[in-house]
C-alpha cells in the first residue's frame, strides 16, 4: 500500500537498488515535517525482501552532516539532498549531494552503511546537484549530475574522481527534453533510460524518461512516466527511479503531504516496458505493488492517491502516537472537496460502511461504474473522532476506484471499512 514506508519516516527522492544480498533497498532524502521544507541533514535506509513491498526494515541512521559529526568536512552542517548508491568491488558508494552544489561520495562495507569518509567528487563538486550513478556491463562507471541541464562523465576506478575530457554537457535540456532535475539512469534489454523531474507541464510534478543506445547519449525523449499532480494542494517536485524487482519494473517516485511541497513519502507503481522499449503513462493508486486493497480490513484513510480541493493528508493532532488522517478544512463547492482510493477491492459484495470520523457534515461514497452514490453518512462529532456504521444505498462488488466526498468544515477521516 502506499505510502510504502513506516509512518514516521518522510523520504523522498528514493533510488530503488536490489544489492548483492537480493535485497531491495531504498537511497532518500529525509524530510522533517516540523521543518517544513525539503531534506534535513541526516540519511536513513530501508530494506525489504518482500514482493508486496508492504514490510520494510529501516536500518537506522546511515550518514549524517551536522554540527557535531560533520559527515561533509568540506560543507560541514549543510543540509543533505538527494543521494544515490551502488555496489562495486566488495564496497557500497553513497553519493551525496546539497546547498552550494557540493557532490561527494562515502564509503561503507555494508549496503546500509554507516557510509564515512566522504570525498568531493572531482571535476563535479560545485557544479551542481542531484547526482546519478550507474555501471554499465564492462565495469565503467558513469555519473550523472546537474539541474536544469544534465551533465554527465565517465568515473575513474576510485569512483570519486571524473575522467578528463568525458564530461558531456546538456544530456538532457530543459527546453528540448523538460528536464529539470533528478535523473536516474538504468540499462534495460540494451539501452539506456534516463528517468527524471520533468518540467512540461507547468510545473515539477512529472517524472518523464528519455532513451539512448549510449550512457552519455544523445537522449531521445519518451514521455511521461507518472504525474504528482493532486498528490496534495500544494505539491511541487517528483523525483524517483525505476528498478526492477522479481522480474517486474516500478517506477518509484514521491507525494507531498500535510498540505505543503514537503513533507513527502515516497510510493511506487510498477510498470510494463513495451516490446518496442516505451513505458506507458501510469497513475497515482492507492495499492501500490500490493495489488488492490481488501475493502474487509481498516483502510487507512491517509493512503489517499489524489486530493482535491481543501482535502488533504495531514497529521492527527488528536493522537500522541504518530498518525496521518485525511482532513478537510471545508468551504468549497459541493464535491469540490474528495479523494480518490485507487483500487478497492469489495469481493463478492458489500453492503454496510464503517468509518471514524470527526468534524459536522456530510461524506458520500462513489464508485467507478456506478452513476449513484452508493452510499451517505451524516457526521457530528466536533470534539473526538467517532465510529459511525451505516448501510450503503447501492451493494457494490468486484474493483473499483472508491471516491469520497466532503460537505462541511473541518472534518477528518481516520479509517474505513466496509462489509
Amino acid at each position: 500500500m502506499n505510502p510504502i514506508l513506516p509512518k514516521q519516516f518522510h523520504i523522498a527522492d528514493v533510488e530503488a537498488r536490489v544489492m548483492p544480498d537480493g535485497r531491495l533497498y531504498a537511497y532518500g532524502s529525509f524530510d522533517i515535517p516540523e521543518l517544513r521544507g525539503f531534506c534535513s541533514r541526516i540519511y536513513h535506509v530501508f530494506s525489504t525482501n518482500d514482493p508486496t513491498m508492504s514490510n520494510w526494515i529501516d536500518h537506522g541512521l546511515s550518514f549524517e552532516n551536522t554540527k557535531e559529526n560533520p559527515g561533509v568536512p568540506w560543507k560541514p552542517d549543510e543540509v543533505l539532498f538527494a543521494p544515490d548508491a551502488i555496489y562495486k568491488n566488495g564496497k557500497y558508494y553513497l553519493y551525496i549531494c546539497g546547498p552550494g552544489d557540493y557532490e561527494g561520495v562515502a564509503v561503507s562495507d555494508c549496503p546500509y552503511g554507516p557510509f564515512k569518509d566522504a570525498k568531493p567528487i572531482v571535476g563535479a563538486d560545485g557544479d551542481g546537484i542531484d547526482p546519478s550513478i550507474f555501471i554499465d556491463d564492462d565495469g565503467q562507471a558513469y555519473y550523472l549530475w546537474g539541474q536544469f541541464s544534465l551533465r554527465g562523465a565517465k568515473l575513474e576506478d576510485d569512483m570519486c574522481t571524473i575522467v578528463p575530457g568525458s564530461i558531456i554537457k546538456g544530456i538532457l535540456t530543459e527546453q528540448e527534453h523538460g528536464f529539470h532535475e533528478g535523473s536516474s539512469l538504468r540499462k534495460i534489454n540494451g539501452k539506456y533510460y534516463i528517468v527524471y523531474t520533468d518540467i512540461s507541464r507547468g510545473r515539477a510534478t512529472c517524472m518523464s524518461y528519455a532513451v539512448s543506445d549510449s550512457p552519455l547519449g544523445p537522449y531521445k525523449k519518451g514521455g511521461v512516466i507518472i504525474d504528482n499532480t493532486y498528490c496534495d494542494p500544494q505539491t511541487w517536485n517528483d523525483h524517483g527511479s525505476l528498478c526492477e524487482y522479481n522480474g517486474q519494473w516500478y517506477i518509484f517516485y514521491h507525494k507531498s503531504s500535510q498540505n505543503g511541497s514537503a513533507p513527502r513519502r515516497v510510493c511506487v507503481e510498477p510498470i510494463t516496458i513495451n516490446e518496442d522499449g516505451s513505458i506507458d503513462e501510469v497513475c497515482m493508486t492507492s495499492q501500490g505493488a500490493g495489488g488492490p486493497i481488501n475493502a474487509f480490513c481498516d483502510i487507512d484513510a491517509s493512503c489517499a492517491c489524489r486530493v482535491k480541493g481543501n482535502a488533504y493528508i495531514a497529521p492527527d493532532k488528536s493522537s500522541e502516537e504518530l498518525n496521518e488522517i485525511l482532513t478537510c478544512c471545508g468551504g468549497g463547492s459541493w464535491r469540490g472537496d474528495w479523494a480518490e482510493y485507487k483500487y478497492i477491492d469489495f469481493g463478492k459484495g458489500v453492503s454496510e460502511c464503517t468509518l471514524r470520523a470527526q468534524g459536522k457534515g456530510v461524506i458520500e461514497l462513489k464508485v467507478c461504474g456506478s452513476d449513484e452514490n452508493i452510499g451517505t453518512v451524516e457526521i457530528d462529532s466536533k470534539d473526538e473522532f467517532k465510529e459511525y456504521i451505516f448501510p450503503l444505498d447501492i451493494k457494490t462488488s468486484g474493483v473499483h476506484t472508491l471516491w469520497i466526498f466532503f460537505q462541511g468544515k473541518d472534518m477528518s477521516l481516520d479509517f474505513f471499512t466496509f462489509r
